[in-house]
């Protein structure tokens, strides 16, 4: 048996002793040094400097993740059943039958029969508490008049992870987490912007690299506020989703997405129980996050004219506070940076303003998306020449107005075209004296192009001029 899970079993056995005495003398067991603990717990327990009880109860409350038996088999040894001695506390879960930890456990294997210490013990589940604030571990809620300590000690999944494999464990999405990761695998060259909003970018880095410096060696923590967050504004398909992704790629910092339409409630309270459950996930991992559309809930307040006005207004109020509590980047996205509350502008660090491309930078967009190596035909039917293709992307779709999303889109429909045209031509069997031609490149038909162009000016509601 590991170092810690031994001197646990043993200082179960001595407090049992002390209420039960056998004939035998018992001694109180030595709890071993943190670097001599095998979880990882040991070393979180060292870096944060936390007591030997403090590490104790995190222990206590870990052990039925890791045997679910551990409680039952030690009581058992000194008790026909637990159940049997209430001082020890304990309950029996709905999914698990073992015994679960509660605050009495807590107290009884910590402090014994020493008021004072029992005292103490019982401020590690106060709100103010280093485990409450970072929500590392918890007593349930229970129904008024139950005794305080008599809840279920509640231990976070991700600390849960932190202590026995070293690292939290990537969140599912789902109700409690509505967001989901953003993996992007293009690089900073696939983000065609001007210098300004480049540099506006470069600072939102700066950020990232060296805050955590500022704040600590310099200690400026009491001074500046914890987080950093950003606007980003503009049309669709300028680049908002893809500069998230690419900030996370720069740093190794994860990017999540939030799914508003799981956060907001047509219920009173609703979002923001949503909301902190998703913060209180989020804080301390260093993650990005990320709310697009985020006027439908980061909107102008309105005015009250009825109850439903009055919380809507609330959870404006609440989103205004526990942004600014986060201690990581928050990029929320708009399409209309007027739909923003103006309590929020006063509020952001950047505010970063993703601009429709202009013919120049529409060119190097079409340059970049189209597949490499590839050739452009006027002539679907006609597979042309090396020295007749044209290498660069026709003059003809530059000169329509599109966002670099729209011009991807355009792109994707012109080259699966291509493909599908390409895989009939390998099925088709040539005449004996024919020798078809080979080409290693995919032929691009310029009126593929233009229709999807129009494809996407139709989607927007505009016009194809033709």
């Amino acid at each position: 048996m590991i170092p810690e899970l031994d001197y646990l079993e043993k200082l179960i056995v001595y407090r049992l002793d002390q209420c039960f005495p056998t004939s035998k003398e018992s001694v109180e067991p030595v709890i071993p040094p943190f670097n001599e603990w095998r979880l990882p717990l040991g070393a979180f327990a060292a870096e944060n400097e936390l007591t030997d009880r403090q590490a104790l109860l995190l222990l206590v409350a870990l052990v039925p993740h890791l045997q679910p038996d551990f409680f039952d088999k030690v009581i058992e040894g000194k008790l026909s059943r637990s159940g049997d001695f209430p001082r020890i506390g304990g309950v029996r879960g709905k999914n698990s039958r073992s015994f679960l930890p509660t605050g009495q456990t807590a107290v009884f294997l910590l402090a014994g029969d020493d008021l004072e210490t029992r005292f103490e013990v019982q401020k590690y589940f106060g709100a103010e508490h280093f485990f409450s604030v970072k929500k590392i571990a918890w007593l349930e809620e229970l129904p008024t008049g139950e005794p305080w300590l008599s809840g279920r000690i509640i231990l976070s999944h991700d600390y849960g992870e932190i202590f026995t494999t070293g690292e939290p464990a990537a969140p599912h999405f789902s109700m409690s987490f509505p967001a989901k990761r953003i993996r992007e695998k293009r690089d900073w060259s696939a983000l065609v912007i001007n210098d300004e909003l480049r540099n506006q970018i470069s600072e939102i880095i700066t950020w990232l690299q060296h805050n955590e410096t500022l704040m600590t060696q310099w200690r400026m923590h009491d001074r500046l506020k914890k987080g950093f967050r950003a606007l980003f504004h503009g049309p669709p398909g300028t680049g908002k989703t893809l500069t998230a992704g690419l900030l996370g790629n720069a740093l190794n910092r994860d990017v999540y997405k939030i799914d508003l339409s799981m956060v907001v409630s047509k219920y009173i309270g609703e979002t923001e129980k949503n909301l902190e459950l998703l913060f209180s996930r989020a804080e301390d991992k260093g993650w990005i996050l990320f709310f697009d559309e985020a006027d439908a809930l980061f909107g102008k307040r309105t005015s009250v004219r009825d109850a439903h006005d009055k919380y809507a207004n609330q959870e404006v109020s609440y989103l205004l506070q526990r942004i600014e509590e986060y201690n990581g980047l928050i990029i929320l996205a708009t399409n209309m940076r007027n739909n923003i509350d103006d309590a929020f502008m006063r509020r952001f660090n950047a505010v970063l303003k993703f601009s429709f491309p202009d013919a120049s930078e529409r060119s190097l967009i079409w340059t970049k998306a189209f597949p490499w190596p590839c050739l452009f035909a006027r002539d679907v039917d006609e597979l042309p020449e090396p020295a007749d293709a044209l290498f660069s992307i026709p003059d003809v779709v530059k000169k329509y107005e599109l966002s670099g999303g729209s011009i991807i889109n355009a792109v994707h429909y012109a080259s699966l075209k291509a493909v599908e045209r390409f895989q009939k031509k390998q099925r088709q069997t040539p005449l004996a004296n024919e020798k078809p031609k080979q080409t290693s490149q995919l032929v691009i038909a310029l009126a593929d192009v233009v229709q999807g162009i129009k494809k996407e000016l139709t989607k927007e509601g505009r016009p194809f001029p033709g």
